[in-house]
């Protein structure tokens, strides 16, 4: 039988070829009865839609527009569904509700000697995830923050300095979206290694770490939709075999740094007892005392797993947030002025110690409602992250939102989508408004809390997200006591590139001092 079929499907290939086409798109379209969902006609068929739709740079615009045509589940691709509304998001990222991540998150790990670094973030596997986070949860809990905000204020201090010696004086024009990840990227530096990469010190990119990020990510944006690319690009047989010879065809400069911080840490605690090794007041100390504690799962390299995730997510998302919010200060003058006079009435009051350097505690930021609500929205209008959080429904499937979803589908909400929803956070969604959590009543004020969805939800919110918090509750008040910010050119607005976080370019600012003794 086989062998009549086969001379017969020779001779007229290109039919045959378009059969297995069409039975494939027809496939993918009928492919777990969702074709009842409305979305975009060609993301019914391919992937591909998508990956294009990413390439594009704005996907979060295609989903926010898509959604307020379609309403609240909108199909991004043959298996893929985007949910909008905010009661999704218990469902879908709750506790125990049986969802994996997707293939999405794989494709971000980092290679160590031919091998991947799995890490929190891009793991998929539970119980992996569950060992390691309780591993070092505690080295993120709030009590934490005590003994890290030295460190913060030891580089918010640097940063003053510089900004004022390089920026300030000379009036020179700064580009402020990449100055704030040069002080992200040393601030996890030194939380995490007691030691400063040198961004700040030196105004560089050092090793290109962040180029190398921006490149990263840009990748891993598209290539995440279809994640099998990968497989033949970055983590193909070849490449990872070479690399575990020592042969670098991709170098990843923030392992590098990473591996060389605990090889140096190792080699001091070899020296001088594992205890004066972990003394140190900096994550590094915290995950090897977690090693100490569980040595048959924390082994070496997902200590550097850990240090290395730092870098990748800890810099990128709080630079991002630390921008929108400066950017979004400058386009609303109303909301800078409102926000400068609450800075200088705490300092008059004495809830802000008048210091220096002008430098403000992370306990005194506490008690600034208005900051409190500038960074709330600038969390809410421009969240860092700028594509689904990919979820993979339970075998049994589920019901979301009043649709059952069948087991196996990829389903996800976009924080820009969800930050939207003029239900939770009222009229004006578009506008950046803080006023709107300052005047909400005690229950909206609640759901409008609980829908901030920029660290993520359930089991897999960012770890880091208390250490994120840390660092722009103190640099920000202290960055507008020191100085006066203005646009280079207040015509010319910024870009905003989507590669899986959404990144700011063109954003140039111009600072002068200002005199803290006057105030």
């Amino acid at each position: 039988m086989l062998e009549s079929i086969v001379p017969v499907i020779a001779q007229h290939w290109p039919i045959a070829l378009a059969v297995l086409v069409a039975s494939l798109l027809l496939r993918n379209y009928f492919y777990h009865g969702l074709n009842q969902y409305p979305g975009p006609v060609l993301a019914r068929y391919t992937d591909w839609w998508r990956f294009f739709d990413v390439c594009g740079r704005r996907p979060d615009i295609t989903h926010l527009r898509l959604h307020r045509q379609h309403g609240d589940v909108v199909r991004l691709g043959p298996n893929v569904l985007s949910f909008a509304n905010p009661k999704a998001l218990k469902t879908i990222y709750g506790l125990n509700k049986g969802f994996t991540k997707s293939g999405f998150y794989p494709v971000q790990q980092s290679v160590s000697k031919g091998k991947r670094l799995p890490s929190l973030f891009s793991t998929t596997d539970e119980s992996y995830h569950a060992n390691l986070r309780r591993s070092v949860n505690n080295a993120f809990s709030m009590s934490q923050l005590v003994q890290y905000e030295p460190a913060v204020t030891e580089t918010v201090e640097v940063f003053l300095d510089q900004t004022d010696r390089l920026y300030a004086k000379p009036d020179q024009v700064c580009d402020f979206a990449q100055w704030l990840q040069y002080f992200a990227f040393d601030v996890i530096g030194q939380i995490t290694y007691s030691k400063r990469h040198g961004f700040v010190e030196r105004n560089e990119d050092i090793d290109g770490m962040v180029g190398y990020l921006g490149r990263l990510f840009s990748y891993v944006a598209p290539i995440g939709q279809i994640p099998w690319l990968d497989l033949l690009f970055l983590k193909n047989p070849v490449v990872l075999l070479l690399d575990k010879l020592g042969v670098k065809l991709l170098a990843f400069p923030v392992t590098t740094f990473a591996a060389q911080r605990m090889s140096e840490r190792l080699s001091e605690m070899e020296l001088q007892g594992r205890e004066k090794g972990t003394e140190k007041p900096d994550l590094l100390s915290m995950f090897l005392k977690a090693q100490t504690d569980r040595p048959e799962f924390m082994t070496d390299q997902r200590v550097l797993t850990m240090a290395v995730s730092m870098a990748f997510a800890g810099s990128e998302t709080t630079a991002i947030s630390l921008a929108a919010l400066f950017y979004y200060l400058l386009r609303n003058p109303r909301c800078y002025e409102k926000l400068m006079q609450e800075l200088n009435e705490a300092v008059a009051e004495g809830r802000i110690e008048n210091r220096p350097t002008g430098t403000v505690t992370w306990a005194e930021a506490q008690n600034l409602p208005y900051l409190d609500a500038c960074i709330k929205e600038a969390f809410r209008m421009h969240p860092a992250a700028g594509l689904p959080l990919e979820r993979v429904t339970p075998p049994q499937g589920i019901e979301i939102d009043g649709h059952f979803v069948p087991g196996g589908t990829i389903v996800g909400c976009n924080a820009w989508v969800i930050h939207k929803r003029e239900e939770v956070f009222g009229s004006q969604v578009d506008s950046y408004i803080p006023e709107r959590w300052l005047d909400a009543s005690k229950e909206q004020l609640k759901e409008m809390n609980g829908t901030l969805f920029q660290f993520g939800a359930g089991a897999r919110t960012c770890i880091g997200k208390n250490i994120s918090l840390l660092e722009m509750y103190k640099l920000i008040p202290t960055f507008l006591r020191r100085f006066e910010i203005r646009f280079d050119n207040p015509n010319k607005d910024w870009k905003l590139h989507n590669a899986w976080f959404v990144k700011e370019h063109d954003f140039y600012c111009r600072f002068q001092a200002r005199d803290l003794q006057a105030r």
